[in-house]
Protein backbone atom coordinates (compact mmCIF):
# COMPACT_ATOMS: atom_id res chain seq x y z
CA UNK A 1 0.00 0.00 0.00
CA UNK A 2 0.82 3.84 -0.40
CA UNK A 3 2.91 4.88 2.27
CA UNK A 4 1.86 7.95 2.13
CA UNK A 5 5.94 9.75 1.18
CA UNK A 6 4.89 9.88 -2.57
CA UNK A 7 7.69 7.54 -3.48
CA UNK A 8 5.19 5.89 -5.54
CA UNK A 9 5.89 2.15 -3.70
CA UNK A 10 3.21 -0.24 -2.66
CA UNK A 11 3.46 -2.83 0.12
CA UNK A 12 0.78 -5.39 -0.27
CA UNK A 13 -0.41 -6.64 3.40
CA UNK A 14 1.16 -6.21 7.16
CA UNK A 15 3.44 -9.59 7.25
CA UNK A 16 4.07 -10.83 10.92
CA UNK A 17 8.02 -9.77 10.36
CA UNK A 18 11.30 -10.50 9.39
CA UNK A 19 13.26 -13.48 10.95
CA UNK A 20 16.99 -11.84 11.68
CA UNK A 21 18.99 -12.73 7.93
CA UNK A 22 15.67 -15.01 6.90
CA UNK A 23 13.45 -14.26 4.18
CA UNK A 24 10.01 -11.83 5.76
CA UNK A 25 7.25 -14.12 7.27
CA UNK A 26 3.76 -13.47 6.29
CA UNK A 27 0.72 -14.72 7.72
CA UNK A 28 -2.06 -16.68 5.78
CA UNK A 29 -4.00 -13.60 5.07
CA UNK A 30 -1.95 -11.66 3.60
CA UNK A 31 -0.70 -14.63 1.48
CA UNK A 32 -4.48 -15.21 0.37
CA UNK A 33 -4.84 -11.38 -0.14
CA UNK A 34 -1.33 -11.47 -2.45
CA UNK A 35 -3.01 -14.31 -4.54
CA UNK A 36 -6.30 -12.77 -5.36
CA UNK A 37 -4.23 -9.79 -6.33
CA UNK A 38 -2.38 -12.21 -9.11
CA UNK A 39 -5.26 -14.27 -10.05
CA UNK A 40 -8.07 -11.57 -9.95
CA UNK A 41 -11.53 -11.82 -9.33
CA UNK A 42 -11.84 -14.97 -11.29
CA UNK A 43 -9.34 -16.70 -9.82
CA UNK A 44 -10.59 -18.65 -7.12
CA UNK A 45 -9.29 -17.00 -3.82
CA UNK A 46 -11.58 -15.59 -1.64
CA UNK A 47 -9.79 -13.01 0.17
CA UNK A 48 -10.66 -9.36 1.74
CA UNK A 49 -9.23 -6.72 0.52
CA UNK A 50 -8.85 -3.36 2.31
CA UNK A 51 -9.47 0.08 0.55
CA UNK A 52 -6.05 0.61 -1.48
CA UNK A 53 -5.45 -3.42 -2.13
CA UNK A 54 -8.92 -2.64 -3.99
CA UNK A 55 -7.58 0.06 -5.81
CA UNK A 56 -4.74 -1.82 -7.03
CA UNK A 57 -6.68 -4.74 -8.00
CA UNK A 58 -9.54 -2.33 -10.25
CA UNK A 59 -6.08 -1.34 -11.81
CA UNK A 60 -4.52 -4.64 -12.58
CA UNK A 61 -8.12 -5.71 -13.79
CA UNK A 62 -8.82 -2.53 -16.19
CA UNK A 63 -5.45 -3.65 -17.53
CA UNK A 64 -5.07 -7.46 -17.40
CA UNK A 65 -8.88 -9.00 -16.77
CA UNK A 66 -9.92 -8.88 -20.40
CA UNK A 67 -9.44 -11.11 -23.45
CA UNK A 68 -6.06 -10.70 -24.33
CA UNK A 69 -2.70 -12.46 -23.05
CA UNK A 70 -1.52 -12.35 -19.38
CA UNK A 71 -1.59 -13.82 -16.08
CA UNK A 72 -4.77 -12.12 -15.19
CA UNK A 73 -6.93 -13.35 -18.36
CA UNK A 74 -5.60 -16.83 -18.74
CA UNK A 75 -8.63 -18.97 -18.26
CA UNK A 76 -10.59 -16.36 -16.70
CA UNK A 77 -14.22 -17.11 -17.85
CA UNK A 78 -15.69 -13.71 -16.30
CA UNK A 79 -15.96 -10.18 -17.85
CA UNK A 80 -13.41 -7.44 -17.04
CA UNK A 81 -14.24 -5.90 -14.01
CA UNK A 82 -12.80 -2.35 -14.67
CA UNK A 83 -11.36 -1.31 -18.47
CA UNK A 84 -9.90 1.58 -19.97
CA UNK A 85 -12.13 1.90 -23.03
CA UNK A 86 -11.64 4.89 -25.20
CA UNK A 87 -11.96 7.48 -22.65
CA UNK A 88 -8.31 10.02 -21.98
CA UNK A 89 -9.86 11.06 -19.02
CA UNK A 90 -10.20 7.71 -16.84
CA UNK A 91 -7.05 6.54 -18.60
CA UNK A 92 -5.61 9.58 -17.16
CA UNK A 93 -7.09 8.47 -13.52
CA UNK A 94 -5.45 4.83 -14.59
CA UNK A 95 -2.20 5.98 -15.23
CA UNK A 96 -2.20 8.01 -11.65
CA UNK A 97 -3.52 5.11 -9.89
CA UNK A 98 -0.64 3.02 -10.94
CA UNK A 99 1.89 5.85 -10.51
CA UNK A 100 0.13 5.85 -6.57
CA UNK A 101 0.19 2.10 -5.96
CA UNK A 102 3.11 0.46 -7.34
CA UNK A 103 6.58 1.07 -7.26
CA UNK A 104 8.32 2.82 -10.73
CA UNK A 105 9.54 -0.46 -12.17
CA UNK A 106 6.50 -1.88 -12.32
CA UNK A 107 4.41 1.41 -13.40
CA UNK A 108 6.73 0.94 -16.77
CA UNK A 109 5.83 -2.38 -17.12
CA UNK A 110 2.19 -1.64 -16.66
CA UNK A 111 2.25 1.30 -19.68
CA UNK A 112 4.11 -0.94 -22.02
CA UNK A 113 1.72 -3.30 -21.43
CA UNK A 114 -1.46 -1.00 -21.42
CA UNK A 115 -0.24 0.63 -25.03
CA UNK A 116 0.25 -2.61 -26.29
CA UNK A 117 -3.12 -4.73 -25.36
CA UNK A 118 -5.87 -1.64 -25.62
CA UNK A 119 -4.72 0.14 -28.11
CA UNK A 120 -3.31 3.04 -26.10
CA UNK A 121 -1.37 4.41 -28.98
CA UNK A 122 -4.48 6.77 -30.26
CA UNK A 123 -5.15 7.99 -27.17
CA UNK A 124 -1.12 9.04 -26.77
CA UNK A 125 -1.60 11.81 -29.38
CA UNK A 126 -3.71 14.11 -26.48
CA UNK A 127 -1.03 16.58 -24.44
CA UNK A 128 -3.36 15.64 -21.51
CA UNK A 129 -3.04 12.19 -21.26
CA UNK A 130 0.82 12.23 -22.52
CA UNK A 131 1.83 14.62 -20.14
CA UNK A 132 0.48 12.24 -16.93
CA UNK A 133 2.61 9.44 -18.49
CA UNK A 134 5.67 7.71 -16.59
CA UNK A 135 8.18 8.77 -19.04
CA UNK A 136 10.73 6.11 -19.82
CA UNK A 137 12.86 4.30 -22.80
CA UNK A 138 9.84 2.27 -24.01
CA UNK A 139 7.38 5.33 -23.93
CA UNK A 140 10.35 7.44 -25.83
CA UNK A 141 10.16 4.58 -28.29
CA UNK A 142 6.64 4.92 -28.98
CA UNK A 143 6.51 8.48 -29.88
CA UNK A 144 9.19 8.15 -31.87
CA UNK A 145 7.39 5.61 -33.81
CA UNK A 146 4.04 8.15 -33.86
CA UNK A 147 6.18 10.94 -34.34
CA UNK A 148 5.36 11.71 -38.11
CA UNK A 149 1.02 11.41 -37.11
CA UNK A 150 2.16 13.55 -33.97
CA UNK A 151 -0.52 16.26 -34.22
CA UNK A 152 0.94 20.29 -33.53
CA UNK A 153 -0.80 20.60 -29.72
CA UNK A 154 1.26 16.92 -29.44
CA UNK A 155 4.45 17.30 -30.77
CA UNK A 156 5.49 20.28 -27.72
CA UNK A 157 4.53 17.61 -25.27
CA UNK A 158 6.00 14.86 -26.42
CA UNK A 159 9.53 16.54 -26.82
CA UNK A 160 9.44 17.72 -23.23
CA UNK A 161 8.58 13.70 -22.33
CA UNK A 162 11.61 12.82 -24.76
CA UNK A 163 14.08 15.80 -23.50
CA UNK A 164 12.80 14.14 -19.63
CA UNK A 165 14.53 10.54 -20.75
CA UNK A 166 17.13 12.03 -22.63
CA UNK A 167 18.62 13.91 -19.76
CA UNK A 168 18.04 11.04 -17.92
CA UNK A 169 20.25 8.91 -20.10
CA UNK A 170 23.03 11.50 -20.32
CA UNK A 171 23.10 12.05 -16.97
CA UNK A 172 23.66 8.19 -17.01
CA UNK A 173 26.64 7.73 -19.32
CA UNK A 174 28.21 11.08 -20.33
CA UNK A 175 30.63 11.20 -17.74
CA UNK A 176 31.65 7.53 -18.46
CA UNK A 177 31.80 8.25 -21.83
CA UNK A 178 33.83 11.32 -22.03
CA UNK A 179 36.67 9.66 -19.69
CA UNK A 180 36.74 6.26 -21.55
CA UNK A 181 37.35 8.08 -24.61
CA UNK A 182 40.24 10.55 -23.31
CA UNK A 183 41.72 7.71 -21.25
CA UNK A 184 41.92 5.69 -24.44
CA UNK A 185 42.90 8.71 -26.67
CA UNK A 186 45.67 9.65 -24.34
CA UNK A 187 47.04 5.91 -24.40
CA UNK A 188 47.53 6.21 -27.94
CA UNK A 189 48.85 9.09 -28.23
CA UNK A 190 51.31 8.38 -25.75
CA UNK A 191 52.64 5.01 -26.99
CA UNK A 192 52.37 6.46 -31.08
CA UNK A 193 52.85 10.41 -30.77
CA UNK A 194 53.41 12.04 -34.57
CA UNK A 195 56.84 13.39 -35.03
CA UNK A 196 55.72 17.17 -34.21
CA UNK A 197 54.21 15.89 -31.05
CA UNK A 198 57.48 13.68 -29.44
CA UNK A 199 58.08 15.07 -26.03
CA UNK A 200 61.78 14.51 -26.26
CA UNK A 201 63.24 15.30 -22.24
CA UNK A 202 60.43 12.53 -21.67
CA UNK A 203 61.07 10.42 -23.69
CA UNK A 204 65.05 10.46 -22.86
CA UNK A 205 63.96 9.76 -19.74
CA UNK A 206 61.89 6.72 -20.86
CA UNK A 207 64.73 5.31 -22.41
CA UNK A 208 68.03 5.73 -20.53
CA UNK A 209 68.30 2.22 -19.67
CA UNK A 210 69.06 1.43 -23.45
CA UNK A 211 71.95 3.99 -23.20
CA UNK A 212 74.40 3.31 -25.45
CA UNK A 213 77.84 4.48 -23.70
CA UNK A 214 80.22 3.44 -26.74
CA UNK A 215 78.45 5.66 -29.04
CA UNK A 216 77.58 8.50 -26.25
CA UNK A 217 73.46 7.62 -26.75
CA UNK A 218 69.70 6.70 -26.13
CA UNK A 219 67.93 4.28 -27.77
CA UNK A 220 64.44 5.37 -28.25
CA UNK A 221 62.69 1.86 -27.84
CA UNK A 222 59.66 4.13 -27.04
CA UNK A 223 58.24 7.21 -27.95
CA UNK A 224 56.49 9.42 -25.51
CA UNK A 225 54.32 12.09 -26.73
CA UNK A 226 52.72 15.69 -25.67
CA UNK A 227 48.58 15.30 -24.33
CA UNK A 228 47.56 17.26 -27.19
CA UNK A 229 44.43 14.90 -28.19
CA UNK A 230 42.45 17.96 -26.68
CA UNK A 231 43.29 20.30 -29.77
CA UNK A 232 43.29 17.41 -32.36
CA UNK A 233 41.06 15.12 -33.97
CA UNK A 234 42.38 12.09 -33.58
CA UNK A 235 39.53 9.29 -34.28
CA UNK A 236 36.27 9.48 -36.53
CA UNK A 237 33.58 7.65 -35.40
CA UNK A 238 30.66 6.80 -37.95
CA UNK A 239 27.35 5.04 -35.97
CA UNK A 240 24.92 3.58 -38.40
CA UNK A 241 21.91 2.69 -36.44
CA UNK A 242 19.29 0.36 -37.65
CA UNK A 243 15.53 1.87 -37.28
CA UNK A 244 13.63 -1.47 -37.90
CA UNK A 245 11.20 -1.83 -35.00
CA UNK A 246 12.87 -4.11 -32.71
CA UNK A 247 16.02 -2.00 -32.39
CA UNK A 248 13.76 0.96 -30.69
CA UNK A 249 15.39 0.88 -27.17
CA UNK A 250 18.90 0.76 -28.88
CA UNK A 251 18.23 4.07 -31.39
CA UNK A 252 16.95 5.98 -27.76
CA UNK A 253 20.50 5.17 -26.31
CA UNK A 254 22.75 5.40 -29.72
CA UNK A 255 21.44 8.93 -30.08
CA UNK A 256 22.29 10.00 -26.67
CA UNK A 257 25.71 8.21 -26.97
CA UNK A 258 26.46 10.09 -30.51
CA UNK A 259 25.72 13.26 -29.57
CA UNK A 260 27.91 12.55 -26.13
CA UNK A 261 30.98 11.76 -28.54
CA UNK A 262 29.83 14.97 -30.53
CA UNK A 263 30.32 16.96 -27.94
CA UNK A 264 34.36 15.70 -27.90
CA UNK A 265 37.10 17.59 -29.94
CA UNK A 266 38.87 15.04 -30.17
CA UNK A 267 36.81 12.77 -32.22
CA UNK A 268 35.28 13.18 -35.48
CA UNK A 269 31.43 11.69 -34.85
CA UNK A 270 28.82 10.95 -37.40
CA UNK A 271 25.36 9.14 -37.36
CA UNK A 272 23.35 7.71 -39.92
CA UNK A 273 19.60 5.81 -39.55
CA UNK A 274 18.71 3.45 -42.07
CA UNK A 275 15.95 1.37 -42.92
CA UNK A 276 15.28 0.54 -46.46
CA UNK A 277 16.79 4.29 -47.15
CA UNK A 278 19.57 6.08 -45.18
CA UNK A 279 19.07 9.60 -43.24
CA UNK A 280 22.39 11.33 -42.09
CA UNK A 281 21.74 13.01 -39.09
CA UNK A 282 24.93 14.18 -38.33
CA UNK A 283 24.20 17.82 -38.54
CA UNK A 284 21.72 17.23 -35.24
CA UNK A 285 23.92 15.75 -33.25
CA UNK A 286 24.04 18.77 -31.16
CA UNK A 287 20.59 18.03 -29.84
CA UNK A 288 19.83 14.45 -28.97
CA UNK A 289 16.10 15.51 -28.92
CA UNK A 290 16.22 16.36 -32.96
CA UNK A 291 17.59 13.22 -33.83
CA UNK A 292 15.50 10.85 -32.25
CA UNK A 293 12.51 12.86 -33.65
CA UNK A 294 14.53 12.72 -37.38
CA UNK A 295 14.01 9.03 -37.63
CA UNK A 296 11.15 6.88 -38.14
CA UNK A 297 10.89 3.51 -36.48
CA UNK A 298 10.01 0.31 -38.46
CA UNK A 299 9.92 -0.40 -42.29
CA UNK A 300 12.32 -2.36 -44.01
CA UNK A 301 16.54 -3.08 -43.78
CA UNK A 302 19.31 -2.65 -45.97
CA UNK A 303 22.20 -3.03 -44.30
CA UNK A 304 24.33 -2.68 -47.20
CA UNK A 305 23.12 0.14 -48.09
CA UNK A 306 23.91 2.14 -44.90
CA UNK A 307 27.32 0.52 -45.01
CA UNK A 308 27.90 1.63 -48.70
CA UNK A 309 27.16 5.47 -46.94
CA UNK A 310 29.40 5.09 -43.99
CA UNK A 311 32.03 3.68 -46.33
CA UNK A 312 31.69 7.29 -47.91
CA UNK A 313 32.06 9.08 -44.79
CA UNK A 314 35.51 7.46 -43.99
CA UNK A 315 38.36 9.82 -44.62
CA UNK A 316 41.24 8.25 -42.95
CA UNK A 317 40.50 4.13 -42.61
CA UNK A 318 43.48 3.46 -40.08
CA UNK A 319 41.82 6.60 -37.52
CA UNK A 320 38.24 5.19 -38.38
CA UNK A 321 35.68 3.32 -36.14
CA UNK A 322 32.75 2.14 -37.40
CA UNK A 323 29.92 1.03 -35.23
CA UNK A 324 26.80 -0.94 -36.62
CA UNK A 325 23.83 -1.45 -34.29
CA UNK A 326 21.61 -3.70 -36.20
CA UNK A 327 19.70 -7.05 -35.56
CA UNK A 328 21.37 -8.24 -39.05
CA UNK A 329 18.39 -8.67 -40.69
CA UNK A 330 19.01 -8.04 -44.25
CA UNK A 331 16.62 -7.29 -46.78
CA UNK A 332 19.27 -5.60 -49.19
CA UNK A 333 22.38 -7.88 -50.52
CA UNK A 334 23.63 -9.82 -48.08
CA UNK A 335 26.85 -10.99 -50.06
CA UNK A 336 27.77 -7.46 -51.32
CA UNK A 337 27.26 -6.05 -47.72
CA UNK A 338 29.54 -8.89 -46.14
CA UNK A 339 32.04 -7.81 -48.85
CA UNK A 340 31.88 -4.62 -47.65
CA UNK A 341 32.67 -5.20 -44.23
CA UNK A 342 35.60 -7.73 -45.37
CA UNK A 343 36.75 -4.06 -47.75
CA UNK A 344 36.43 -1.65 -44.67
CA UNK A 345 38.49 -3.78 -42.70
CA UNK A 346 41.05 -4.61 -44.83
CA UNK A 347 41.51 -0.69 -45.59
CA UNK A 348 42.17 0.08 -41.36
CA UNK A 349 38.61 0.75 -40.34
CA UNK A 350 37.67 -0.78 -36.72
CA UNK A 351 34.17 -2.39 -37.49
CA UNK A 352 31.98 -3.17 -34.49
CA UNK A 353 28.75 -4.93 -34.55
CA UNK A 354 26.28 -4.76 -31.88
CA UNK A 355 23.02 -6.75 -32.01
CA UNK A 356 21.50 -4.23 -29.78
CA UNK A 357 22.54 -1.47 -27.41
CA UNK A 358 20.35 -1.34 -24.82
CA UNK A 359 19.14 -3.33 -21.25
CA UNK A 360 17.25 -5.70 -22.53
CA UNK A 361 19.91 -7.91 -23.74
CA UNK A 362 20.50 -9.09 -27.23
CA UNK A 363 16.41 -9.23 -30.03
CA UNK A 364 16.00 -11.65 -32.06
CA UNK A 365 18.76 -11.64 -34.95
CA UNK A 366 20.18 -13.46 -38.13
CA UNK A 367 22.08 -15.97 -36.88
CA UNK A 368 24.14 -16.90 -40.08
CA UNK A 369 24.90 -13.21 -40.64
CA UNK A 370 26.40 -13.14 -37.53
CA UNK A 371 28.70 -16.10 -38.16
CA UNK A 372 29.88 -14.89 -41.35
CA UNK A 373 30.96 -11.44 -39.91
CA UNK A 374 32.43 -13.57 -36.61
CA UNK A 375 34.43 -15.27 -39.70
CA UNK A 376 35.32 -11.78 -41.09
CA UNK A 377 36.67 -11.07 -37.72
CA UNK A 378 33.69 -9.04 -36.56
CA UNK A 379 32.29 -10.14 -33.65
CA UNK A 380 28.38 -8.94 -33.50
CA UNK A 381 27.01 -9.38 -29.68
CA UNK A 382 24.47 -7.11 -27.05
CA UNK A 383 25.96 -4.20 -25.44
CA UNK A 384 24.46 -2.85 -22.34
CA UNK A 385 24.54 1.43 -22.55
CA UNK A 386 27.11 0.99 -18.79
CA UNK A 387 29.26 -1.10 -20.70
CA UNK A 388 29.34 0.84 -24.29
CA UNK A 389 31.93 3.16 -22.97
CA UNK A 390 34.30 0.71 -21.83
CA UNK A 391 33.68 -0.75 -24.94
CA UNK A 392 34.31 2.39 -27.00
CA UNK A 393 37.74 2.81 -24.92
CA UNK A 394 38.88 -0.68 -26.27
CA UNK A 395 37.89 -0.29 -29.56
CA UNK A 396 39.22 3.06 -29.85
CA UNK A 397 42.70 2.08 -28.63
CA UNK A 398 42.29 -0.61 -31.06
CA UNK A 399 42.52 -3.40 -28.78
CA UNK A 400 40.80 -7.03 -28.90
CA UNK A 401 36.87 -6.56 -29.01
CA UNK A 402 36.04 -9.55 -29.50
CA UNK A 403 37.86 -10.62 -26.84
CA UNK A 404 36.46 -7.87 -24.50
CA UNK A 405 33.12 -9.27 -25.43
CA UNK A 406 33.79 -12.71 -24.41
CA UNK A 407 35.29 -11.49 -21.14
CA UNK A 408 32.12 -9.54 -20.19
CA UNK A 409 29.86 -12.21 -21.18
CA UNK A 410 31.42 -14.80 -18.96
CA UNK A 411 31.96 -12.38 -16.08
CA UNK A 412 28.45 -11.58 -16.42
CA UNK A 413 27.36 -15.32 -16.58
CA UNK A 414 29.64 -15.83 -13.49
CA UNK A 415 27.23 -12.95 -11.35
CA UNK A 416 24.17 -14.65 -12.68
Amino acid sequence: MSDGTGDGTADVGDGTGQAAGGPARVDEATRLRRWRLVLGEAGGVAAPLGRDEAAMDAALAALYDGDGPGPRGAGSSGSRSAGLGGSAPRVARWLGDIRTYFPTSVVEVMQRDAVDRLGLRRLLLEPELLASVQPDVSLVSTLISLNRTLPEQTRATARHVVATVVAEIEKRIAAATRSAVAGALRRDRTHRPRPGDIDWDATIRANLRHYLPEHRTVVPARLVGRSRAQNVVARDVVLAIDQSGSMAESVVYASVFGAVLASMRALRTSLVVFDTAVVDLTDRLADPVDVLFGTQLGGGTDINGAIAYAQSLVRRPADTLFVLISDLYEGGIRDEMLRRVASMTASGVQVVVLLALSDSGAPAYDRDNAAALAALGVPAFACTPDRFPELLAVALAKGDVGAWAERTAAAASSRG
